[in-house]
């Protein structure tokens, strides 16, 4: 798949509002047939433009009312050290997202907790015991603005 057209667009669009369509309702809405629409879905599957299908869950009806970011400082930026700092953040399930950063840090981490206690104790335990970590930054979330796993697609209509 080379590129992307008005139906593809729209089948990208529908599915980030609610990836839980059925084929039938998502040909509908953007104008297919069900067999056409399905093997558009595929194709965009398979060419890694939909990555997967998850449940966006409520982190504070889960009791993670903590949100922390974490900037990460190293004490080198070698690759071999670096790919072990990675393969070690990866492992850490409160980490729910890591950045390379420019500027001052290496890496920018979103981590969360059940409460400040608890978070304290996951940096002191793990966090600090990172590989190569030099030192941690943190700053908590006060409250949230906006949270959107929708990427804007607006530029895709202008090909």
């Amino acid at each position: 798949m080379e590129s992307i057209d008005k139906f593809d667009l729209a089948i990208l669009q529908e599915l980030q509002a609610d990836g839980r369509l059925t084929n039938a309702e998502l040909a509908q809405r953007v104008g297919l047939s069900a067999a056409p629409c399905w093997r558009r879905v595929r194709a965009l599957e398979q060419a890694g433009y939909i990555k997967g299908y998850h449940a966006e869950i409520d982190r504070h009806k889960i009791g993670l009312g903590v949100l922390a970011f974490v900037r990460v400082d190293t004490e080198r930026t070698t690759g071999n050290v670096t790919r072990q700092l990675e393969d070690a953040i990866r492992q850490l399930p409160e980490v729910i997202a890591c950045h390379y950063i420019s500027g001052t840090g290496t890496f920018e981490l979103q981590v969360v907790a059940q409460d400040l206690d608890s978070f304290s104790r996951f940096a002191l335990q793990h966090l600090l015991n990172l590989p190569n970590v030099k030192d941690i930054h943190t700053s908590f979330s006060l409250g949230e603005v906006k949270a959107s796993h929708a990427l804007p697609l607006g530029h895709l209509a202008a090909r």
